[in-house]
């Protein structure tokens, strides 16, 4: 029951955090401000959590492997959907966050040679149709509350290295604890960015922001990131992927409810029919049978 909740508490809290970054991102902030306090407020805050958790000696190879897994993991990741989101609308990032198990799936077959069954490869087709409608709707308006063809782009580009970190690191990652693996994550990210956006962010953060600004900024950093990373961790460790990503689809929802409400986001029928074709396509390759599931099979005959 606690994993279950832990599930549905961080995907609810990305799905705030769309519509709520997005408006930070227009009063006030901008992409590049937002993800170097998301990415510099988070290995503050993991840093700090760490010292009181269970010490883990890491090694210097290990600790050089973190910064790799940092480029794809969050680097470019955040920059990916936080700059997307601050060119798009709050609904498209949303909806385009589903498609990253259909990503997986794709690196998953040629990294570690998951086979390819044929509800994999139709559901591949239909989200990225989904994500293609999304895509061209957003060419047609160039419109922030319609979508942006850029941002959505971004957003894909998001999932792809999200997809590529979980296939290239996850093993990797399972050796130590959720404060050991995002304390050094976060801290090589805040390294990686320092140079190219600390000067902006610094220059950005010299004028007065209006309250709700901070407020929302505050709530991307330390629930969008800090407690959402710690949610969805310890949920990973008790529910099946299967039960993980269903809990995805929670993200639009709530996005879409709040966007629409406070007037950042306009919900279009074309947007439904992405919702539809994106959640069956990555609903098709979750309920797949995985290359152990088909292993395991053939050896009970």
């Amino acid at each position: 029951m606690i994993a279950h909740l832990s599930m549905l508490g961080a995907c609810a809290i990305w799905g705030l955090m769309a519509p709520l970054g997005k408006d930070a991102m227009t009063h006030g902030l901008d992409g590049v401000s937002m993800v170097m306090l998301r990415v510099s407020g988070g290995a503050l805050l993991f840093w700090i959590a760490s010292l009181f958790g269970p010490r883990e000696h890491v090694p210097l190879k290990d600790v050089l492997t973190f910064a790799g897994a940092a480029v794809f993991g969050i680097v470019t990741n955040q920059c990916g959907y936080t700059l997307g989101l601050s060119l798009t609308s709050p609904i498209n990032a949303s909806i385009v966050t589903t498609s990253m198990p259909i990503f997986a799936m794709i690196l998953a077959a040629i990294i570690l040679k998951e086979p390819l069954t044929s509800k994999k490869v139709i559901g591949v087709l239909l989200g990225c149709s989904g994500a293609l409608m999304l895509i061209l709707t957003s060419a047609a308006h160039h419109d922030g509350k319609v979508g942006d063809i850029r941002g959505d782009l971004l957003c894909l580009m998001a999932q792809f290295s999200y997809a590529l970190y979980l296939s290239l690191f996850n093993k990797f990652i399972k050796k130590y604890n959720v404060f050991t693996v995002n304390k050094w994550m976060f801290l090589w990210a805040t390294i990686i960015l320092a140079p190219f956006a600390g000067p902006h962010t610094v220059s950005m953060l010299s004028h007065p922001l209006p309250t709700a600004t901070i407020l929302e900024a505050a709530y991307v950093v330390a629930f969008g990131t800090f407690i959402g990373y710690i949610l969805i961790v310890n949920a990973q460790k008790v529910l099946r992927p299967t039960v993980v990503s269903v809990y995805n689809y929670v993200q639009p929802i709530v996005a879409v409810t709040v966007s629409v409400a406070a007037g950042i986001g306009v919900m279009k029928w074309t947007h439904a029919l992405a919702v539809i074709l994106v959640f069956t396509g990555v609903g098709l390759v979750i309920k797949s049978r995985s290359r152990r599931d088909i292993e395991a099979g053939n050896s009970k005959r």
